[in-house]
């Protein structure tokens, strides 16, 4: 069996990081610093690598990133968020 790893994508919620963030007017380090707030040490570097879908999220940093946001993390996965 096939894990989503596997594919070419290694998250789900690149795109929608991406544009959340960039609703908010948030750069990458931005978000990186805020995520240190929660003790999640993702830099800027690897938002980048999350947003084009080259690195995973693990459950910790999307809670944090959901929060950072101010958004339910259901919300991070929402196809339609980017059709807006």
């Amino acid at each position: 069996m096939a894990r989503i790893i596997d594919g070419p994508k290694m998250n789900l919620i690149g795109s929608n990081v991406a544009c959340i963030r960039k609703k908010l007017k948030m750069s990458q380090q931005k978000l990186s610093n805020q995520l240190e707030l929660y003790a999640v040490y993702i830099c800027r570097g690897s938002i980048s690598r999350i947003e084009d879908y080259s690195r995973t999220v693990t459950d910790i940093e999307l809670y944090a990133i959901a929060k950072v946001f101010n958004v339910n993390i259901e919300e991070l996965f929402d196809r339609e968020l980017l059709e807006k």
